[in-house]
């Protein structure tokens, strides 16, 4: 009898390889594809995995309803996390709570999200996620509550008082008048400074054209003066052991003292000519 039972089991737990192999290489593309954003051919393989290989793995189920909400398939994303929020498996039911939060709260359905997250906390403590967006999702509604109150207290106020409703009216028009008036400020308080800084600017370039201005004469200058000397044999100053710039400035110096020269000769009056004596 017990020998019947052991072969009944292995017949049971014993896989054909040629699926195995199938069922690995299915898993493969679909990760595969998952991998690179084609999240149709990834739902193409899971579906192959499940419906045609009998592959009912939990893991297999939640990335085909990972894939299924990535490619906007929210219907058939919902099914199949729905069919893993009772796996054994906290990580894995915690992660399907968690999706069916985003969505539910992507549709407006903020206090069903809220539960759903609760859920996923409840499963997996360590889901950090999840617990970051319940705290979000219920200061929001938190938030939305207190609003709604106040919103509903006017409304009470108002009616109850319409001498109150008259005077918050002026409160809020003062209260717009003087943010107004802020606002010219400071949109004056921009365009001066805007005006300074073009200003400044034109200034800035003003100053930068007169430089170069002034460095282009400068340019034109020399060489305006190195055209006018004479040129310098370059063996005989190398010779010398003068510099070219250097013999330039001699001769500057020379043609400078030759000018004055001729002119102090000018200033001179000529003698008279005695004119009882021959020209010569």
């Amino acid at each position: 009898m017990k020998l019947f039972v052991l072969l009944a089991l292995a017949v049971i737990s014993w896989v054909d390889p040629a699926t195995v192999k199938k069922i690995n290489n299915a898993k493969s593309a679909a990760e595969e594809a998952f991998k690179q954003g084609d999240y149709t051919a990834a739902i193409k393989h899971y579906h192959y995995l499940v419906d045609s290989l009998g592959v009912h793995e939990d893991e297999v189920l939640l990335n085909l309803a990972n894939a299924s909400y990535l490619a906007k398939d929210t219907a058939n994303a919902f099914t199949h996390y729905q069919s893993v929020i009772e796996s054994p498996k906290t990580d894995i039911r915690s992660k399907a709570f968690q999706q069916l939060g985003i969505m539910a709260n992507q549709q407006g359905r903020a206090e069903e999200a809220l539960n759903y997250f609760k859920q996923a906390i409840k499963a997996e403590p360590s889901n950090d996620d999840a617990r970051y967006n319940y705290e979000m999702l219920k200061k929001k509604l938190e938030e939305k509550k207190k609003q709604e109150e106040q919103q509903q207290k006017n409304k009470d106020d108002q009616k109850q008082d319409p001498q109150n409703q008259d005077q918050q009216k002026k409160e809020q028009q003062e209260k717009d008048k003087q943010e107004q008036q802020k606002k010219d400020e400071q949109d004056k308080d921009q365009q001066q400074k805007d005006k300074e800084q073009q200003e400044k600017e034109q200034k800035e370039q003003e100053e930068k054209e007169k430089q170069e201005q002034e460095q282009q004469q400068e340019q034109e200058k020399k060489e305006a003066e190195k055209e006018e000397m004479p040129n310098l044999d370059r063996e005989k100053l190398e010779q010398m052991k003068i510099s070219e710039d250097k013999a330039r400035m001699i001769l500057e110096a020379m043609k400078n003292q030759e000018k004055q020269y001729l002119q102090q000769q000018k200033r001179k009056p000529s003698k008279s000519r005695d004119r009882n004596q021959p020209d010569w």
